[in-house]
């Protein structure tokens, strides 16, 4: 009996080892994965300035989407072909889909026109730190210490920024930075009305109908502001397929793997490096440039945000 115990022991102990393996072996393999999207998603940026020299940034949306639509239906198919979408929520897709697709996305590509794609990047770093400021005025949750510092920090890293451009401003700048701080308000609140739906919906469903829903109104746009064939080159159409496919395809389903082996917190902390891989594409593909004090900013932004996710997802740990 006791030779037999000792060998139950040693196989459960295998079992663990080999359970702690595999995920540890799972948990590297999300990181890397997730290293490479802020490296792809700091490259779209590049990508989609190129592509809206010819391209409305309403009409660009809906080419991605379509794309990215063909390989999120693709994955549904095969594993939620029974999901049913409730007729109540179909308006809240809808609000979702404007402001959390379309809004923000014209914000973005639109601001790229007025300033460096890397300051664009840099000021969408802030939406974590507002989004604490929205709980705290419209919820009233719970704020410590650290998130305020984190959130006075963030909004110094700002100023430095836009500070650093005050004999430009009135020289079409501004209209950069109020569209990039468009598309950070229309996330938030995209990320408030989603939080309901997560409830109901998986993440396959809840970002195909999304898809589905942000594809069908911009349709009638994109017909309307589609250029000739012949102006596509084979780097513009190469382009975005390059968007639909990662940014909007292979991009969700990493994403989504890195919700599940990581947790929400540590798979928001990577989005703060966007800055870093959008200025060095900027830097090396557009001849972009931006000043020390813009750079020196630019790390106060990406540091505090960090702060801030941490500390949000000690709390929701805790509560």
């Amino acid at each position: 009996m006791c030779t037999q115990d000792k060998a139950e022991d040693k196989k459960t102990t295998d079992y663990a080892e080999e359970g702690l393996k595999r995920e540890k072996k799972e948990r590297s393999l999300t990181y890397m994965l997730m290293t490479f999207l802020v490296v792809a998603w700091g490259f779209d940026y590049v990508v989609a300035k190129h592509a809206l020299q010819i391209l409305e940034p309403l009409t660009l949306l809906f080419l991605k989407y379509s794309i990215g639509l063909l390989l999120v239906l693709s994955i549904k198919l095969k594993t939620e072909r029974k999901s049913v979408i409730r007729k109540k929520d179909i308006p809240l897709f809808i609000l979702c889909s404007i402001c959390g697709e379309i809004i923000y996305f014209y914000c973005e590509y639109t601001a790229m026109d007025y300033i460096p794609v890397s300051l664009v990047s840099i000021v969408l770093a802030f939406v974590p730190a507002l989004s604490i400021i929205i709980e705290k005025v419209l919820f009233k949750r719970k704020v410590t210490k650290a998130m305020v510092i984190g959130i006075a920090v963030c909004i110094f890293g700002v100023v430095l920024i836009i500070g650093v451009d005050f004999e430009l401003l009135f020289q079409g700048r501004i209209i950069g930075y109020l569209l990039a701080f468009g598309a950070v308000f229309s996330w938030n609140a995209y990320n408030f009305l989603t939080a309901s739906l997560h409830d109901r919906y998986s993440s396959v469903t809840l970002t195909c109908t999304q898809l589905i829903c942000t594809t069908l109104l911009v349709l009638p746009y994109a017909i309307h502001t589609m250029p000739p064939f012949e102006a596509f080159t084979p780097t513009i159409i190469g382009g975005i397929i390059y968007l639909g496919l990662v940014n909007a395809g292979l991009g969700f389903m990493i994403t989504v793997r890195s919700l599940h082996v990581l947790g929400p917190t540590s798979t928001a902390l990577f989005s703060n490096f966007l800055p870093i891989t959008s200025t060095f594409f900027g830097w090396i593909l557009l001849s972009e440039s931006i000043s020390g004090l813009q750079i020196a900013g630019g790390i106060i932004v990406i540091a505090a945000a960090c702060v801030v996710i941490k500390e949000k997802g000690k709390m929701e740990e805790l509560s």
